[in-house]
């Protein structure tokens, strides 16, 4: 039985094209003459012209789904079940939501040890765990990183943790003096892709890439940067100019164990790689049989936590929403986090103050952005370069939107 409705024509190079819903409709209209002996009125108001509408609509659909499945095997344009059967090809799998991770000031007699899983707490009864062990110094204090045991992008404004929620003896207090960095929700498409292509390095050894790769994989990373230093002359790199040792490795961290991701360096960098950071972690070799294992000291880098502040100026209109404000300042935190599919602000990156006019003006119809602007000091730049050693963090406290 043959029919007059063009078929997809299948091309080597250019692969499925899609004949034009009017060629199909026009398809449809000729079967149907061929089967009644004559021409029928084309009118599509007509019993016969909704018919052929209907069927035609049938077919380009049809068409539609199976072009839909062909690009689901490019991983450029995978998503969703077909994006996490291409990952699974690499050994990965798309991430889970993660949690806010934040630097917290924890002050009590000298010695005392604060293990992992330690728990800190908010006036609004959110719960931080640490996820990097330490021991009060002589000072009086230590400095330890805790993420939100609730995962997502939620926000931690500075000076909102200031209770122990479990009490450890010779812990007295503790506070977070800067913004916490932002958790994500689960993976996206487009930030999947990024990590999958990144992961074909997961198999190669001493190379950045391979490098990168292998810290990204640990379990709670939020964020992570890796740069090398080849010259044995010391070299000042990135927008604060940090200062990386001759023939050394730099790796910078948000979230996960101290312990893992300096496993997961330890496994990949080169031999006679010196080390750069702020975090000194002991690793044991076990890929030896003999015990006891030997032991070596990787340095990593846990980097500044740095509030970045925004400024918005919206035309003020009757129409927009009584809570505009709360609304836009959620939609840039959400932005800022990489929650509306685009990319989240990074170690190291340049924050284009571009990139978030979209999301404020997706807030409602009738929102007009007059300026926005970008900064650490004062919200006035257009974009905003950030050293290897800092990572950016938003609160509400940090956006000001103003109706003018």
């Amino acid at each position: 039985m043959s029919t007059n409705v063009p078929a997809i024509v299948w091309d080597k190079d250019a692969g499925p094209l899609l004949p034009q819903e009017s060629a199909i409709l026009a398809g449809v209209r000729s079967d149907q003459n061929a089967a009644f002996g004559y021409p029928l009125n084309p009118a599509l108001e007509t019993p016969q012209g909704q018919l052929a509408s209907s069927l035609s609509a049938v077919v380009s659909d049809c068409y539609s789904q199976w072009a839909y499945l062909v690009n689901q095997i490019d991983p450029a344009t995978s998503e969703g079940i077909m994006q996490d059967a291409i990952g699974r090809i690499y050994y990965i799998e798309r991430d889970p939501a993660k949690a806010t991770s934040v630097q917290c000031l924890c002050i009590g007699v000298a010695g005392t040890p604060i293990p992992v899983g330690a728990q800190v707490s908010d006036g609004s009864g959110g719960v931080y765990s640490c996820v990097q062990g330490g021991t009060i110094s002589g000072s009086g204090n230590v400095t330890l990183q805790f993420q939100n045991d609730v995962y997502g992008p939620l926000p931690c404004p500075a000076g909102t943790i200031n209770r122990i929620h479990k009490m450890i003896p010779g812990w007295d207090a503790v506070s977070n003096t800067a913004d916490g960095v932002l958790g994500n929700d689960v993976e996206g498409r487009a930030a999947f892709e990024e990590r999958r292509a990144l992961s074909v390095a997961l198999n190669a050894q001493g190379s950045t890439e391979s490098i990168y790769a292998a810290v990204l994989n640990v379990p709670g990373i939020v964020d992570a940067y890796v740069v090398e230093n080849t010259s044995h002359l010391p070299v000042f790199y990135g927008a604060t100019n940090y200062s990386l040792l001759p023939n050394s490795i730099y790796v910078a961290a948000v979230g996960g164990n101290a312990d893992e991701i300096a496993q997961a360096i330890y496994v990949k960098k080169g031999t006679g790689c010196n080390y750069n950071g702020n975090t000194l972690v002991n690793v044991a070799d076990n890929s030896r049989y003999e015990l006891p294992y030997p032991s070596y000291e990787v340095r990593l880098n846990i980097p500044t936590t740095t509030p970045i502040l925004f400024s918005v100026s919206i035309a003020n209109n009757p129409a927009l929403p009584a809570n505009v404000v709360a609304l836009v300042k959620a939609a840039i935190i959400n932005a800022f986090a990489g929650g509306d599919g685009g990319q989240r602000a990074r170690i190291g990156s340049t924050i284009y103050a571009l990139r978030y006019i979209s999301p404020v003006r997706a807030v409602d119809e009738n929102i007009e952005v007059l300026s926005l602007g970008i900064g650490i000091t004062m919200a006035t730049q257009n974009f905003l370069r950030l050293g290897i050693d800092q990572a950016p963090a938003v609160s509400a406290a940090t956006i000001n939107v103003a109706l003018v």
